[in-house]
Formats: C-alpha cells, structure tokens, sequence
C-alpha cells in the first residue's frame, strides 16, 4: 500500500470514528412551536449571549418581511440539555427576534427589550411599518405563526467535546463566544458557579489584569480554570490549552471545589495579590500574560503545598526573572516547558 492509499484509509477511519461521536435530530416547526417552547422555558438563550449586542429594529424587520414573504429562514442549531430542554447555539438573534415581534411583556423582558417590535425601514412590504404584531388582522397573524422553520438539534447521545465543537463553528451572524463562554454554556454546574464566584475574588483582581475587552467575556473565569487545571494535572498536559481545560472543566462539572482547595487558592492569591498590588506584569505590559500568571500562581501553590517559606521579596522579583521570561514567552505551550516553569517558581522557594 502506497503513502496516498494509506492516507486515505486513515480519513475513512477518523470520518468513521468521529462520525459515530455526533448524533443529530432535524425538525420542521412552525414559528409558533418554536416560539411556545422559548416562552414555556424548553428552549433556553445561554447567559453568555446577552453580552453581545442584538439586532437593530430594522434588522429584526427584515427577517419578519422575509418570513412573511416565504423566504428561506436559516436553520436553527439547539444542543439537549439533561432535562431534555433545548438550548440555541446559533439562531439567537432569529429567535429573539420573534418574541420580540410576537412575545408577550415577559417574554419581551427575557431578551433584554423594553416594548413590542415595531417594523421599520421595509422597501417591499411598506404597509408593514409602523405596525406590530398585534396590528395585523388575525390571517396575517396566524400565516406568520404557521411558518416553518428548519431546527437542527445535537441529541444527548452526541460526545461532549461534539457539543464544544458546535458551539465554537456555528458562532455565526455577529456573535462570538470565547472559549470559556463556551464551557460555560456546556459544563454547567457546581464547579462552573466556582469559577465565577472566584473570579470576582478581591485578591484574584488585584493580582490579575485583563484587556477592557476580555473583562465580561469570561477570562477571568477561564484564569481561574487555568490555576486549578495545571494545579492538579500539569502532568497531563500535551500541547492543546483549549482541549486540555475542556477536559478538566467536564471532569469536575459537577463538583464543587473543597474546603482545601479554596483555602489553598485563597492564600496563593493573598501572597500573589500584596507582591504584586498593580497586578502581575511584566516590563511595560498593562496586563496579566496567561503563560506567566500560570507559572506564578500554581509554582507558588504548589510550594504552598510543600511548607516551604514564602519569602515576599523573592516573590516580587520572579516576574522579572531573565530565565522565568525565557521559559514563559515564545512557543512554550509543551509538557515539558508547562512544567519547567511552574516547578521553577516553586523551587525558587525552596
């Protein structure tokens, strides 16, 4: 067998493998179905998306005017939850833009908009401006509501890691979720309130420092991931951060975080926090280098761990260390340079 056959037997077995991960359900619904389901509470809007901006009036408008003239609307992408309810992984902006026409004050509230839709801006169904959904004579109501929309949708049988992917490729139509947004949408739980209630910690804060941008889009969550993940399995780490936390975030979804690990994260952070009071940095930078702050705060835990002294002064000195630079900038995402330098953090304290 030539290099080019074996290339594409092992295509067929990775198509095979990874094909047998994913399981979907496809459905035809009618606009009041869909619409039913979001009010009754079986198809949910993960927090993380109200950050993002919605859509303009006009926009909104547009999609009305395309049902109502028969257009093609994209399909909708939901993932199962465990209680079987459904949760939108792209198509936000498709369905809160038909509670926002159609929903009642409440439904209206869910989505962060304060009135009923009023559609605006239309070039082909001009009579439509100005109306609302109320407006319309009850044909034209029920003709919208009976409308189809195509719903894909991820089963529970489908892998976890399946259910990232989804997220991460159908993050389309203007919103874009961050990695830890996406686990927070995946591994709900114990473990995941953890992470944000730590995140707003007063010593985490001061010692870390993120761009304006990263500050509300799950960061500082996915910091403190970071902390616990390589505090426990440095040793399993390869070279994929991404994967590497998704597989830390899954495993412990559903528990929470012990008395001694939360006192062993407080005290790390209470040296990190009064040794670097403007945050941890380094030479003019204004913020908080993942692959620094990960050598530092779980080199310094793991000394912690081991009763050595931790000697403020050396503490202060480590961010500028020339060695600790060396082995913190540049390609240093392997095993082996992961735990070249938290071990180096925590034998300077030895």
């Amino acid at each position: 067998m030539n290099s080019f056959d074996k290339k594409l037997e092992v295509l067929q077995n990775q198509l095979a493998e990874e094909r047998r991960l994913v399981s979907f359900d496809s459905y035809d619904m009618s606009i009041r179905q869909i619409y039913e389901m979001f009010s009754e509470g079986a198809i949910s809007i993960p927090p993380e998306y109200q950050r993002q901006f919605v859509w303009r009036d006009e926009r909104e408008s547009e999609l009305i005017e395309s049902v109502m003239l028969g257009i093609p609307v994209p399909s909708l992408f939901m993932a199962t939850n465990q209680d079987a309810t459904w949760e939108i992984v792209d198509g936000v902006q498709r369905l809160s833009t038909v509670a926002h026409f159609v929903g009642t004050d409440l439904d209206i509230a869910k989505i962060n908009r304060k009135a009923p839709l009023e559609i605006k801006g239309l070039e082909k169904l001009t009579a439509l401006n100005g109306m609302t959904f109320s407006d319309l004579p009850k044909s034209n109501q029920m003709m919208f509501l009976t409308r189809p929309i195509r719903v894909t949708v991820l089963n529970d049988k489908s892998d976890t890691n399946v259910r990232f992917d989804l997220f991460e490729r159908l993050n389309t139509g203007g919103i874009l979720l961050t990695n830890q947004e996406i686990r927070n949408c995946i591994f709900r739980g114990p473990f995941n309130l953890d992470l944000k209630k730590f995140a707003k910690h007063p010593d985490f804060l001061t010692a870390v420092k993120l761009k304006e941008s990263d500050q509300k889009n799950g960061m500082a969550e996915e910091y403190v991931l970071r902390y616990f993940a390589y505090l426990e399995t440095h040793a399993e780490f390869e070279h994929s951060v991404k994967g590497f936390l998704n597989s830390y975030m899954k495993k412990h979804a559903d528990v929470r975080l012990s008395k001694k690990k939360l006192d062993l994260f407080k005290t790390t952070f209470s040296f990190l926090a009064k040794a670097y009071p403007n945050g941890i940095k380094r030479g003019q930078s204004s913020i908080t280098a993942a692959n620094l702050y990960e050598a530092l705060s779980v080199g310094l835990a793991l000394a912690i761990q081991k009763n050595y002294k931790i000697l403020p002064g050396i503490l202060e000195e480590l961010a500028s260390d020339g060695y600790l630079k060396t082995i913190t900038t540049g390609a240093t995402n392997s095993k082996s340079m992961v735990e070249k330098r938290i071990f180096f953090v925590r034998d300077s304290f030895k």
